[in-house]
């Protein structure tokens, strides 16, 4: 379910959560399904439970877990949490226009293979 791209320069912890968040914004992972505890998470990966559960924590703080003490960690999530990911995309996309035209790359080469993407599916 969960790989860690050690060739990634992000940390472990926030490679983890985003991984999960794009699980959750697909449907893969329901509302209010159980997470796997971060002790048996921690064992599948064999990294450290201290990155599990500091995954698990960002996940919290952007809305897409909650805790119940002493039962674990549950997927929360609404249509905002998707509405957030929308534009944390835009923004990326943003940035990568504005790097693009930066290295020379014209508007029209931009639309053009923004157009052709709808076809490849």
């Amino acid at each position: 379910m969960i790989f860690i791209d050690y060739k990634d320069t992000r940390p472990i912890y926030e490679q983890i959560a985003d991984k999960f968040q794009n699980l959750i914004l697909k449907g893969v992972l329901e509302p209010n399904t159980k997470m796997p505890s971060v002790r048996s998470l921690a064992m599948e990966l064999s990294i450290n439970p201290n990155t599990i559960q500091r995954a698990y924590s960002e996940l919290e703080r952007r809305g897409f877990l909650y805790t119940v003490k002493g039962r674990g960690n549950f997927v929360a999530y609404d249509d905002s949490l998707l509405d957030f990911r929308k534009k944390e995309l835009l923004e990326r996309i943003r940035e990568l226009i504005k790097e693009a035209k930066e290295l020379g790359i014209s508007e029209k080469e931009l639309l053009s293979i923004l157009g052709n993407e709808g076809n490849h599916d």
